[in-house]
């Protein structure tokens, strides 16, 4: 498993490729990091994440995330920027904060823990270092000029097929790499500040101690394997003890507080039977556990993964039966329905999905494809706007609506999709080639004002790619 150190991380996220431009000098010393430098700077580290790695869009699992970040962020004080999680499709046990309210949350950290709070307790710790600005104070002692030399000095780059791969670091100075490090006064004070907001957002505080005594068992289990929340955290074994010494001491109502961990099992699961590997998924759901509902989710995703379908209809036939007007296992048996041929049913369940979740960016998507495949075509491109209007980076929304106005006819808008979707994947080739499409089909105003857009998305997009 890939071990990010924050470091590392920092070294990546602040200066992902050396192709970007350097602005002119700035009035703007990092002995002075500005509430406009961080914003720059944080709107670069959330595009190359972007850019560099698997976000999770499906709103049962970011929706959920964002809602805890959202019950903590009211229990800190007002901030200048507002709290945006990112849910980061890797195995690794991590979470990390940047600058201008950005966090980063690793599945494989959600797929670790046990309880809702335990959850909550780690974002707390990364929302402390945001709202203490430890990044920010640590670029500005590192004395560095202007956004465009702390790109130019910092020249991390990723390297490998994907984000999983290795790291590899650029001639740094070690010095200026190391002001970018949390310290252990950093880690304290993200612990005891983020344990206040753990408490005040009405979650146990347990829930901290829980989840570093937690990561320690697991490297124990491993034999030496340290998580990388670990790794990138200095000092775990002395923070877990006065943490553990000073929830000791609070009031026994708060240690009495009980979470409802309902949805973070749905959540668990929707990640494990998508993205675990499917023997292995399907192994975890071979016992049915202490919600069967919940079972024939997992199973029947695996299955239908592994090409099982008749124990995948099996499993969905089962979850129906469980429950047919929960969102979530409509969704999911619609979808399976629809993989496997089945659209008069599949359309069925989808409808209802989206009657009782209208905000549910996957089910308006694969809706949307049963449409089009009708014929209904502009039906499905109106559902197809909604996903975009929530995700507007949604590479997806942007194929299936490329089609579906290629079927239509209209090939102007067909390639200008085409084109945002291969952006939004990161494929510079064929993003280039449906640019080149586009612009050659652009006749009216209002078209060649659509290629101005489709321009500003690839200049920005592209700075971030593999060279």
């Amino acid at each position: 498993m890939l071990k990010l150190n924050l470091k590392k991380i920092f070294c990546l996220l602040l200066i992902s490729t050396l192709a970007l431009p350097c602005p002119p000098a700035r009035a703007s010393i990092f002995g002075e990091f500005t509430i406009s430098d961080e914003a720059e700077l944080g709107s670069k580290i959330h595009r190359l994440i972007r850019a560099r790695f698997q976000i999770i869009e499906d709103p049962e699992i970011s929706g959920y995330v964002k809602e805890i970040a959202s019950r903590l962020e009211k229990a800190a004080p007002p901030q200048p920027f507002p709290i945006k999680v990112d849910v980061v499709n890797h195995n690794a046990v991590n979470a990390f904060a940047t600058v201008a309210g950005y966090m980063v949350i690793f599945s494989g950290l959600i797929l670790n823990v046990e309880s809702e709070s335990e959850l909550a307790s780690i974002m707390a710790h990364e929302l402390a270092h945001i709202t203490q600005r430890h990044v920010a104070r640590n670029i500005e002692r590192s004395k560095i000029i202007g956004i465009g030399s702390l790109i130019g000095i910092l020249a991390g780059v990723f390297m490998g097929s994907d984000a999983g791969g290795a790291v590899a670091l650029g001639s740094i100075a070690g010095g200026q790499s190391a002001a970018l490090k949390y310290s252990r006064e950093d880690e304290r004070e993200a612990d005891q500040v983020g344990l206040n907001y753990l408490i005040e957002a009405g979650y146990n505080p347990q829930g901290m101690v829980s989840a570093m005594q937690k990561m320690r068992r697991m490297q124990w289990f491993s034999g030496g394997d340290i998580p990388s929340y670990l790794s990138t955290h200095p000092g775990m074994d002395e923070r877990t003890g006065y943490l553990r010494d000073r929830v000791s001491r609070f009031d026994p109502e708060l240690l009495e507080r009980q979470d409802d961990n309902q949805r973070l099992k749905r959540v668990q699961t929707l990640l494990r039977a998508r993205h675990v590997e499917p023997s292995t998924a399907l192994s975890h759901f071979r016992d049915q556990g202490d919600d069967a509902c919940l079972t024939y989710l997992g199973r029947g995703i695996v299955n239908a993964r592994m090409n099982r379908v008749s124990d995948a209809r099996d499993n969905f036939e089962k979850l129906m039966a469980c429950d047919d007007q929960d969102p979530l296992y409509l969704r999911e048996a619609g979808i399976f329905y629809f993989q496997f041929g089945d659209l008069s049913l599949a359309g069925s369940l989808l409808q209802k999905t989206v009657m009782l979740s209208p905000a549910d960016s996957v089910a308006l998507l694969y809706y949307a494809r049963i449409l089009a495949e009708k014929g209904e075509l502009t039906t499905a491109v109106s559902y197809l706007e909604r996903v975009l209007n929530r995700l507007p980076e949604d590479p997806r929304a942007h194929e299936h609506l490329a089609r579906v106005y290629g079927r239509s006819g209209n090939n102007f808008q067909a390639h200008l999709h085409m084109a945002y979707a291969h952006i939004y994947e990161n494929n510079r080739r064929q993003a280039m080639f449906h640019r080149d499409k586009a612009r050659e089909l652009a006749a009216s105003q209002s078209q060649k004002d659509m290629m101005s857009k489709l321009d500003e998305a690839y200049k920005e997009q592209s700075q971030f790619w593999k060279q």
